[in-house]
């Protein structure tokens, strides 16, 4: 009897296996009458007031009910409402379903490369990388278990379409954004480590899009905590002098001087530096991560080196913005009538005591940013994956309100490390309000404060910065979302 080659009958099980797996992953035809058993079902379920008719809140009550609510009810509504009613109808509703599967199918088998009927862990990165998506086989692991409902590791067609069936995804660009972004919240601290994006997301304007929309929500955030900010910043330059100054004290006390507009003084420019600071920090990472990376435009960078590039281009953001902290410090602490506006305060500045005035207290604000970056950046990865450990069986994305949370605790742990650095920077971008005060340079600053008010007085006005944490988050939180569906970038995440 002859012997069988050892490959060849490697070769046969290996085409044996993928026979089975062809078998099993084999997707049913459109027209199966159990698909349209179901979907009249579930349309009987989601009819909530049985009119025949779901609108948005029935879809969204009964998705959630089941486990499969996305934030994007409203686009399912309106890509599905032919009539323009509002609502969906029966016709609507499977013409919709029919529609996105055959969206999905076509997704499917762009990502099965191998055609064996099943997506597994190299053809996820394989696809992500030719969108100019680098993913890690953890990361790429991560979500192929929030697919996977037999266990096996490989996604067969029903588990694809049953993932993504209720969230309009129109493209592979898309699911790709749709596993792989986060969100940009800016609570009026610094915004550590800037968004990546890929080489497509540039070159079609999302990048700029997705930028604006942060900057909107950063405007209408800090313009909502403003009267906070401006107490923060009362009670940093003013707690020696300010007796048993508190927040309803240091309120009160600003409002008689000027009224309640008094509030919003400063508001203006610390609005007006949003936009800059966020396109110079986003560029400057940008360039930095490319000589990270030897000039070279693929890969990723690490949490270290995203850390490092981070808090350089913070850095740089801040070197050339600088002077409108100072100016936003001054119009922040200014008597009722003392300036005009913002050039007029930049003119006085510049007359009376000159141009170097423009960058007080720059030492510890560039010092600053780098426990904050390094705390803020540890503490959000660790809290991140964390969920991620915990949640990988049910999403491979942590979600918005994940990462909100995440952002919020994070912010807080970085600004406790930086907070006396930056009460130091206000005091000397301040030191000319007070006519006649010696100038005191970073560490004599630091001398003064705890001899006169102890260690405790390194924190003072830190309550009001924590009191406007969770209200700036919410504000940014809703405006962000409006924005990006505004300008084109929701991704249905």
């Amino acid at each position: 009897m002859r012997k069988r080659n050892p490959g060849s009958v490697l070769e046969l099980v290996r085409h044996a296996s993928m026979a089975l797996r062809r078998a099993r992953c084999q997707d049913r035809p459109d027209s199966d009458p159990d698909r349209e058993r179901c979907w009249t079902e579930l349309f009987e379920q989601l009819d909530l007031n049985k009119d025949g008719r779901i609108d948005v809140n029935e879809l969204r009550t009964g998705l959630a009910a089941r486990g499969l609510l996305r934030t994007a009810v409203e686009e399912i509504v309106e890509a599905g409402d032919t009539n323009q009613d509002g609502q969906l109808d029966f016709q609507e509703f499977t013409e919709y379903l029919r529609a996105q599967e055959k969206q999905l199918r076509l997704m499917f088998r762009s990502l099965d490369r191998n055609d064996d009927g099943c997506i597994d862990l190299s053809e996820i990165q394989q696809s992500m990388r030719s969108l100019g998506v680098e993913v890690t086989t953890e990361q790429a692991s991560r979500i192929l278990q929030s697919m996977d409902q037999d266990g096996t590791m490989t996604i067969d067609w029903n588990e694809w379409r049953d993932h993504f069936l209720f969230n309009p995804l129109h493209n592979m660009e898309e699911i790709a954004l749709y596993w792989k972004h986060s969100l940009m919240l800016d609570i009026g601290e610094h915004l550590t480590i800037p968004d990546e994006f890929t080489e497509q997301e540039r070159k079609s304007g999302f990048v700029w899009r997705q930028l604006m929309a942060g900057a909107m929500a950063g405007s209408v955030s800090r313009t909502g905590t403003a009267p906070l900010d401006r107490l923060k910043v009362f009670l940093q330059v003013h707690g020696s002098g300010a007796g048993r100054a508190s927040v309803w004290s240091g309120l009160r006390e600003m409002v008689r001087e000027g009224g309640l507009t008094a509030l919003w003084r400063g508001n203006g420019i610390n609005v007006l530096k949003i936009a800059p600071e966020t396109a110079i920090k986003f560029l400057a990472y940008e360039q930095i991560k490319l000589l990270m990376k030897g000039g070279k435009a693929g890969g990723t960078l690490g949490v270290q080196e995203r850390f490092v590039a981070g808090s350089l281009a913070g850095a740089t953001a801040q070197t050339i913005i600088y002077p409108m902290e100072v100016l936003k410090t001054r119009l922040t602490l200014r008597k009722t009538g003392q300036f005009s506006g913002m050039a007029d305060c930049a003119w006085h500045i510049l007359r009376m005591e000159g141009l170097r005035t423009f960058y007080k207290g720059y030492l510890p604000n560039i010092l600053g940013i780098l426990p904050y970056a390094g705390i803020d950046l540890a503490v959000y990865e660790t809290l991140k994956n964390a969920w991620l450990q915990r949640n990988t069986a049910s999403s491979a994305d942590p979600g918005v309100l994940v990462l909100v949370g995440c952002g919020t605790v994070s912010s807080t742990c970085g600004q406790l490390a930086s907070y006396p650095l930056a009460l130091v920077r206000t005091r000397m971008q301040a030191q000319a309000t007070a006519t006649g005060s010696p100038q005191l340079s970073m560490l004599g600053q630091f001398r003064t404060i705890v001899s006169q008010e102890g260690v405790m007085g390194l924190y003072r006005g830190i309550a009001p910065n924590f009191l406007k944490v969770i209200p700036a988050v919410s504000i940014s939180y809703v405006v962000y979302e409006r924005m990006r569906r505004a300008l084109g970038v929701a991704v249905g995440s």
